[in-house]
Order: structure tokens, then sequence, then C-alpha cells
């Protein structure tokens, strides 16, 4: 089943916010539950009430089409060439120690390419997504659950190899990490969590995101979609193949995320 796009973007945003919401109610209270996973990651009942709302509007709105979320991954037995993807709460970890860098992102993938996505981080005020036409914006807040805000065109920067402006991980950043971006002249390097840093490449704040670490399809696909949208890309740290999705148990491979122009090592 195609989705019609122009049908799409509506209900995910709305989602989305309904989705950042709930977290922000959960975010701003006293205290939260904080459980461990069976990987040992964090999940927190802000990850599962914005799944539940995510999931089940999902449901409703495309019963014909599959729908992954990391919350339920664990009963995720099916497979197709055209789901709908969700981190309910990317970033529980900068949500927990309460750092503001964590988003809901949806993204709906066609033969292995996350086509839309959307990404919402209510603490930063921030929500990024593909249109139907396929171009990716920033939306101004305030962000009325039935009326679109300012829209403004975002684009990849025009690198300078002499002097890059690299993003990367806020919680998960390591030796082999630095020893990779050491390879580039970088003229400026900041930190992030969760999906903004495809969605800081995206705008042009930044110029590479490389991710030397273990990341699930769930964790990326909105982001890289409003990155491609953007005219960015997605590549494999091995070998620079292309990015794909629907592979075994959604798990990914390293990756590089970049604007062209930018000259991988």
């Amino acid at each position: 089943m195609i989705v019609d796009y122009d049908v799409m973007l509506p209900i995910l945003r709305q989602l989305a916010l309904q989705g950042g919401v709930k977290i922000m109610e959960i975010y701003e209270a006293d205290d939260f539950e904080v459980r461990e996973k069976a990987d040992e990651s964090p999940v927190t009942e802000a990850d599962e009430a914005a799944d539940a709302i995510i999931s089940v509007g999902l449901a409703k709105a495309f019963p014909d089409v599959l729908c992954v979320t990391e919350e339920q991954a664990s009963s995720h037995t099916k497979t197709a060439n055209t789901f709908f993807i969700v981190d309910p709460l990317d970033g529980t970890k900068e949500f927990v120690k309460r750092r503001g860098d964590f988003t809901v992102n949806i993204a709906y993938v066609e033969n292995g390419v996350p086509v839309r996505g959307i990404v919402y981080a209510p603490a930063r005020n921030r929500l990024f997504y593909t249109r139907p036409d396929g171009q990716s914006v920033e939306e101004q807040g305030p962000f009325d659950l039935d009326v679109t805000g300012e829209l403004t065109e975002i684009n990849v920067s025009s690198p300078d190899n002499s002097g890059l402006v690299v993003v990367a991980s806020k919680s998960h950043r390591d030796a082999a990490t630095d020893d990779y971006i050491a390879k580039y002249a970088v003229s400026d390097m900041t930190s992030a969590g969760s999906s903004l840093k495809f969605c800081l490449v995206a705008t042009g704040e930044a110029d590479l995101y490389p991710r030397l670490g273990r990341t699930m399809e769930w964790d990326t696909a909105a982001g890289d979609a409003v990155l491609r949208g953007a005219g960015g890309q997605v590549v494999r740290f091995d070998n620079h193949d292309p990015f794909v999705y629907g592979k075994p148990n959604y798990e990914n491979p390293f990756f590089i995320a970049f604007a062209p122009g930018t000259e991988l090592k």
C-alpha cells in the first residue's frame, strides 16, 4: 500500500506533537520512573506513553501499513517493503538527565528508503519534517495541533573541507569516533543528543555526523528522511554504500551523515 503524502503529513505532525505534549508533562514532573530494558538501555513512562499515542494513531489512520516502534520491538516479527518506524522518545538518556536533547521520531519507509519523516524536539521547541513534495522544512512555534505555523525550507551546507563543522553524539561519544573525526580538518565541533544531529546537518548548522556505535532503524529513520529532504546523504561507514531500512532485526551498521561535497575519509 502506498500512502498519500498529503494525507499523511498532518497525521504524522499531530501524532508527533501529541507525543511531545505527553513527554513534556512527565519531563516537567518532580519525578518519574526509570527502568532498565533487556539491553540495559533506560526506558521511562514517557517512552511508553508517547509510544501508545503514536502507535494507536497510526494503526487507526493507516491500518494496512506495518508500524514498527522501539517500545514494541520484541513483538515485531513481520517485515514489509513499506512501513512506519517510530522512536517515541529518542534520547532517553538526555531525558533522564534533563538535558533537553530528546526527540519524537516518526518515519515512513518505501523500498528501503525513509521517504518521509518528522522529528520533534519538544524541550528545544524545534520541529522538522518533510513536506508532501519531499522538501524538508522547519516549522516555527507555537505548535498548534490543527494549525501549521510558519515554515522555512531547510538545506544542507556547502562544506568547506579545509574547516568542517562536525556534530557527534552527546551520550555515546567514544575514542573510535574521535579518531575518525581527527582525519578531517575541523573548524568547529559540537555535540547533540538524539536525532537532532541529523537535523543540524539538514539545516546547514553542521556538515558531518559520523556514528561509530550501535543504533537501530527507529533511532535514525526520521532524521535520515529529514536530512535527505534537505539534500543530505547517509551512507554506511564501512564502504560508503547507501543506507537502507528494513534490515534483519532493524539493526543498523555504523554510518556517516553528511552534506554532499564533504570529502569522506
